[in-house]
């Protein structure tokens, strides 16, 4: 994913607003010309991911920061590893000590998660993909996130793609006219059809769907509907999808496997920030 100023800036400033509001009245003990260094630590193995939403907090706080990374975009760390070290006004690294913290821990959390399920795929060549089930305001953040952990990345939001689940489905009187419908709006968009059982399969077969969801197919039943397929639309199975069962399901030749686990359950890597006087 190729971030964007907007991606990351308005939410930087929207999250130090929220922590420091009209100032930080613990910070106002340090004589504002204090220098300090700090260093972020891991605690824990993790894949790190955030940078570019740490850098931001401490540039729009004071210029005079300098983050010194000693870590890759990406890269897996392990415990009591050195992740970057910041030189700079010890107010200003207290200040945003915990907003910067917040963006390395969750993000950095989302891509270890991915990782974790990419690793369980082993040498399939079905890729996983993210889903919309992200934390408010943090859709492309853990998106970018989850293609630093290895995982590919569904439609970003409602008007990138074209997806007929259960209720467009019903309230467009069937998967025939819904896909006839959308097809007709959006010609340029890729279709996917969310089914259920092997008759839906039939029907977004004969509609034309680019792409079909077997919705939480027992693993026989998926096996069937893949060969039903038979390569003429692409499959995604999605529902059930644990690190435990992505070995089996990595096994039917899907071509990709969908999971809202990996940013909705998402735990914040533990990482700790120590300041030391300059």
């Amino acid at each position: 994913m190729q971030l964007k100023p907007e991606d990351i800036y308005p939410i930087v400033q929207l999250a130090l607003a929220e922590d420091i509001g009209p100032g930080d009245v613990s910070g106002e003990i340090i004589p504002a010309d204090r220098q300090a260094r700090a260093r972020v630590i891991a605690r824990e193995a993790a894949i790190i991911c955030g940078r570019p939403w740490f850098d931001a907090v401490f540039a729009q706080l004071d210029g005079a920061v300098h983050c010194h990374w000693q870590v890759r975009e990406g890269e897996q760390v392990a415990p009591e590893q050195l992740i970057v070290t910041l030189e700079g006004p010890a107010r200003t690294l207290l200040a945003g000590e915990r907003t910067a913290l917040n963006f390395l821990q969750t993000l950095s959390g989302t891509a270890t998660a991915t990782h974790c399920f990419v690793q369980a795929l082993g040498d399939s060549p079905t890729r996983l993909l993210d889903t919309r089930k992200t934390l408010p305001g943090l859709r492309r953040a853990q998106k970018y996130a989850v293609a630093c952990g290895g995982g590919a990345n569904h439609r970003i939001g409602l008007f990138d793609m074209v997806m007929l689940k259960e209720n467009h489905i019903a309230a467009a009187g069937g998967i025939g006219p819904a896909v006839a419908r959308a097809r007709n709006l959006h010609p340029q968009l890729k279709i996917e059809v969310e089914t259920e059982t092997l008759q839906e399969v039939h029907e977004a077969l004969e509609a034309g769907a680019d792409i079909i969801m077997l919705d939480n197919f027992p693993p026989a039943l998926a096996r069937e509907a893949i060969a039903l397929i038979d390569g003429r639309a692409q499959v995604e199975l999605s529902g059930n999808v644990t690190l435990e069962t992505l070995p089996e399901l990595a096994r039917l030749g899907a071509d990709f496997i969908s999971t809202g686990a990996i940013t909705k359950h998402v735990r914040a890597v533990d990482l700790s920030m120590r300041i030391e006087h300059a």
